[in-house]
C-alpha cells in the first residue's frame, strides 16, 4: 500500500509513521525535510506545502492509496488538497480535532453524530469549515474522504495539563517539584479523555486502505477518563512529588487571560467522555494501552533523562502566579465583605 503523509514527522504523526513503517507500509513524507531523523525510513518527498506549485512538481508522476493530511487547519488549506489530489489518491483522510464538537454540550457521551459547533475557539471553527468543505466534495464529486477526530494526543515529550506550556512542557513538572500551586479550572472534576500517541496510531494505521471508511468520521482516543484533578496528581505522581491544587473558575481564568478562552472555554473546561465503538467496528484490533499513569512517568523520565529537555517557561509561569495572585485577592476581599455584611 503507497501512503502519503503530509508532514509526518510531528508528536502525533509521528507515532504513525513508526507504526506504518512497521506495518509495511510503503509510505512517503511531503515536508520540508527539516527532520530527517524522524522520518523514520520513509521516502521524503522535499516541498513547502505553502508552495502549492513546487508541491506539484514533487508530486508529479505520483498515484498514493492514501493520503493523510497532518497539516490542514483552513478551508484554503482544503482547497489546496483538493487541487493536489483530486486524482492523485483513492482515500483521503483529514486530520479533524474532538474540539469540533459541540459546546456546551447536549448529552454526556460525545458520537461521531454530535452536533459540531464551537462558538469559542478559531481552530476548531476552521476545522469544522473544513469537514462541511471535503463532506461538499464527497457528495458532489465522490472525493474518497475520511474525517478523524483525535483528543488531547500526548507523547514522551508532552505533559498534557489543563495549565503548561506546549513548547516548554517540563515547565509543569519543575513548578510541582518546586512545591508550586498548579492551576486546575473548575472544581477539577471535570472528566478528560487523554490518549497515548502510540495508541491513536493504531487507530490511524488501521484505517488506511479501507474503502469501509470512506464517507466517514472516527473518535479515535482512550476509553480512560480522568478528572483534571487525577490527571494533575497522577502528573505530580511521576515526578515524584505532591501537586498542590488550586481551583480556579474557568470564567474567572478567561476574563484574566482572554488568550486562553479557546483552549479553555472551548475545550479543556467541558468533559470530554468519547463513544469509541465506530472505530472498533472498523479497526477490530484497535484497543489503547497504555493508561494515563504508566504514559506521564514515560514522558517524565524522557525529560529527565538530559536537561536541554528540562527548559522552563518562566513567562507564562509569571502569568500563573498573576492569575493565582488575582484570584487568591478577589477571594479575600469577598469573604471580608460578606462578612462585614453577615
Amino acid at each position: 500500500m503507497k501512503v502519503l503523509f503530509i508532514g509526518g514527522t510531528g508528536l502525533i504523526s509521528g507515532a504513525c509513521t513508526w507504526l506504518a513503517m512497521e506495518r509495511g507500509v510503503d509510505l512517503f513524507l511531503l515536508n520540508r525535510g527539516s527532520a530527517p531523523d524522524r522520518a523514520r525510513g520513509a521516502t521524503t518527498l522535499v516541498a513547502d506545502l505553502h508552495d502549492e506549485a513546487a508541491s506539484a512538481t514533487v508530486l508529479a508522476g505520483h498515484r498514493f492509496d492514501v493520503v493523510v493530511d497532518w497539516m490542514a487547519f483552513t478551508p484554503d488549506d482544503i482547497e489546496r488538497d483538493l487541487r493536489l489530489f483530486r486524482d492523485r489518491t483513492d482515500q483521503f483522510v483529514f486530520i479533524s480535532s474532538a474540539s469540533a464538537y459541540q459546546k456546551p454540550l447536549s448529552d454526556w457521551r460525545i458520537r461521531e453524530d454530535t452536533p459540531l459547533a464551537n462558538p469559542y475557539w478559531d481552530y476548531s471553527r476552521n476545522k469544522i469549515a473544513c469537514e462541511e468543505r471535503l463532506q461538499k466534495a464527497f457528495r458532489d464529486d465522490g472525493f474518497p474522504i475520511v474525517i478523524v477526530r483525535p483528543t488531547f494526543t500526548y507523547g514522551d515529550t508532552q505533559v498534557p495539563l489543563a495549565f503548561n506550556s506546549w513548547q516548554r512542557p517540563f515547565t509543569a513538572i519543575a513548578r510541582i517539584r518546586r512545591g508550586e500551586p498548579v492551576i486546575v479550572p473548575g472544581d477539577g472534576t471535570s472528566l478528560w479523555t487523554l490518549t497515548h500517541n502510540t495508541d491513536f496510531a493504531k487507530g490511524l494505521v488501521g484505517l488506511l486502505g479501507r474503502r469501509q471508511a470512506i464517507g466517514q468520521a472516527f473518535n479515535i482516543m482512550s476509553d480512560e477518563v480522568l478528572t483534571w484533578d487525577e490527571i494533575t496528581r497522577q502528573a505530580a505522581a511521576a515526578a515524584g512529588a505532591e501537586a498542590r491544587i488550586i481551583h480556579i473558575s474557568s470564567d474567572f481564568i478567561s476574563a484574566c487571560m482572554p488568550e486562553l478562552t479557546g483552549t479553555l472555554m472551548g475545550d479543556k473546561a467541558v468533559s470530554a467522555v468519547f463513544d469509541t465503538s465506530k472505530i472498533k467496528r472498523f479497526v477490530p484490533d484497535f484497543q489503547c494501552t497504555t493508561p494515563f499513569a504508566e504514559g506521564i512517568r514515560r514522558s517524565v523520565a524522557w525529560m529527565d533523562a538530559d536537561p536541554a529537555r528540562q527548559q522552563v517557561d518562566s513567562a507564562l509561569e509569571a502569568k500563573w502566579d498573576l492569575l493565582i495572585s488575582a484570584y487568591e485577592a478577589g477571594l479575600a476581599n469577598a469573604k471580608a465583605l460578606f462578612a462585614k455584611n453577615a
